[in-house]
């Protein structure tokens, strides 16, 4: 059977002494922690490894010897270290030695309570100490594809990585502590520390307790029962700036918590929503100081009026060649001139409208360009409203033109039905037979004839609206998509994939160091980092949507139908 030896590369130059770890019996495996030197008193080392074992819950014992000797190896000391198994009594005991500037180490195991002792293959594995206790070893994401053997090895090297991660009490104690176990380890040469990075996190403290009080006041208030009442309601939960900001206070609410992480996810979820947080707002605030540089909010009132009198135009030049001859076909006169006109009248209302805001325009903009401090995507929210508003009249063309094309429809269908014999049964749901009389044949074939001969004029009507609302629609949609994409963007994980890619393991890979007959085989185990697609994937933060995600096949029947296509709601919402 083989034996299996992870060594830490840090304890290559260690003095000679005792192996201690973690013996892992379903693997064959032992994981070497530390190197405890000369000289010790074994009731101290075991009275500490228990304490250890206390606290991390991880079966650490003395596990073998390891002899680091530039010169030759003295007979008392080999016979000494092999003395030690029989005070620390475990099997297999491990023994390690390195011989001067030797490539090639001596691994061999001592079985003394057993009464058949069988000679083991022995590989020895190097791994860096640091890299496996700071990383996070993910499971394959296609767990559907993985097979068995791929699963069982992710497990082995999720025992190894996790018995690394849990002994960070053991690397407390470095080799100038004043107590009598002196340990070779990663950081045994002391704790490195940032005098910045302490005053930060002395600061930290206060800073997040008023942020939870201010965060508690606000959401008191927004919990308050005057926000329930139909004005304030209806504005809350319909326009996106308030869901943004709704949004953006939850995550403000998970980093200011008090309450400490319980898992990796979790860290890296508050470590993510903080980055974002931190991106969003120092890009508000690059865009509010452009906007406030030389006079553009003025630039921008001077142009938004014309541009509303240009869109006005074009819609009454639109309006003028749908109420013609458009394209040569021949419409219902009387039905074409009132529909021409009642939309007329309201592109002359809503030019009205804009130009009694006209002198308020810029003040607004003024006071609006000040919440880009909350965030770019508070200030691309805004936008986003800014140009409903604007568009309103394009979205009350849309609604007249689909109301009325789909009450044409829909009395095609019921009368279609009525000359078949049969009638939808509102109850049950469903189509039943029936039996009419003539005069309800009549009037089924008079009002039949009457829909189907104004249906040209109503659906060209409707087709341009919708094409108009499609338009807003898009340039709205592509706003929220750019606002879903700094939402979610898992920031934090990228620039740690980026910067330190091993704290994202996919996987290990080995590489043969050196191999010779009768010595034990090396290999050097590397960390595999997650692809950048696995780390959004796996760290992608959620996001809302404004608007349902309707499919295209229930798209296309909605246009067909005439049903409204992307109202005013929220995903989960019944529409209209």
């Amino acid at each position: 059977m083989v034996l299996k030896v992870f060594f830490p590369s840090c304890c290559s130059s260690a003095e000679s002494g005792i192996l201690i770890g973690r013996w892992i019996s379903e693997q064959n495996s032992a994981v070497i922690l530390a190197v405890v030197h000369f000289p010790f008193i074994p009731a101290q080392v075991k009275q500490y490894l228990s304490e250890v074992q206390r606290v991390t819950k991880v079966s650490v014992s003395v596990l073998g010897s390891w002899s680091n000797s530039k010169q030759e190896k003295e007979e008392s000391l080999s016979e000494f270290l092999e003395d030690l198994g029989t005070i620390f009594s475990h099997e297999p005991w491990i023994q390690i030695s390195k011989e001067g500037d030797s490539n090639f180490w001596s691994c061999s195991t001592l079985q003394k309570h057993s009464n058949n002792p069988k000679e083991e293959e022995i590989i020895l594995v190097y791994y860096d100490q640091r890299k496996v206790m700071l990383s996070h070893l993910h499971p394959p994401l296609d767990t559907a594809a993985s097979t068995d053997h791929q699963a069982d090895d992710a497990s082995k090297l999720a025992a190894i990585f996790d018995t690394v991660a849990k002994s960070k009490v053991l690397f407390m104690t470095d080799r100038y502590d004043d107590g009598p176990i002196k340990l070779t380890h990663w950081q045994s040469d002391g704790v490195e520390a940032s005098i910045i990075m302490e005053l930060m996190k002395q600061a930290s403290v206060p800073a997040c307790m008023l942020l939870t009080f201010l965060l508690s006041l606000i959401s008191g208030i927004c919990r308050s029962r005057v926000l329930k009442f139909w004005p304030l309601s209806f504005l809350w939960s319909k326009l996106s700036t308030c869901e943004q900001l709704g949004h953006r206070l939850q995550h403000l609410q998970v980093i200011s918590s008090n309450k400490k992480a319980q898992n990796q996810t979790q860290l890296m979820r508050k470590a993510n929503i903080f980055v974002s947080l931190l991106v969003d707002v120092a890009l508000g605030i690059l865009l509010m100081s452009w906007l406030y540089r030389k006079n553009r909010i003025g630039h921008l009132a001077d142009t938004l009026i014309p541009v509303a009198d240009h869109v006005a135009e074009e819609l009454q030049d639109l309006l003028q060649w749908l109420m013609g001859a458009p394209a040569g076909l021949k419409m219902n006169r009387a039905l074409d001139q009132v529909l021409g006109r009642f939309f007329l009248y309201h592109i002359h209302l809503w030019i009205s409208y804009i130009h009694l805001m006209s002198p308020f325009i810029e003040m607004i903009l003024w006071y609006v360009g000040l919440s880009a401090c909350l965030g770019l995507t508070v200030a691309l929210c805004i936008l986003s409203d800014i140009i409903a508003l604007l568009t309103f009249h394009i979205y009350c063309f849309y609604v007249y033109g689909a109301r009325l094309y789909c009450l044409k429809i829909y009395g095609l269908s019921s009368l279609w039905r009525l000359f078949r014999g049969k009638k939808w049964n509102v109850l049950r749901q469903r189509v039943d037979s029936c039996s009419y009389d003539l005069d309800q044949l009549f009037i089924g074939t008079l009002l039949f004839t009457i829909l189907l001969f104004l249906l040209p004029t109503t659906a060209l009507y409707y087709l341009v609206f919708t094409l108009l609302r499609l338009l807003v629609v898009i340039v709205q949609g592509l706003i929220h998509l750019l606002v879903d994409l700094i939402d979610s963007l898992p920031l934090y994980s990228i620039i740690l994939r980026l910067c330190r890619s091993y704290r994202l393991a996919a996987g290990v890979k080995f590489r043969v160091l050196e191999q010779q007959d009768g010595k034990p085989l090396r290999l050097l185990m590397q960390i595999n980092p997650l692809s950048y697609g696995s780390v959004v994937h796996t760290y992608r933060l959620p996001t809302y949507s404004c608007y349902p995600k309707d499919t295209w096949t229930s798209l296309c029947k909605k246009l067909f139908l005439g049903e409204l296509i992307y109202p005013w709601k929220h995903k989960g919402e019944k529409q209209d």
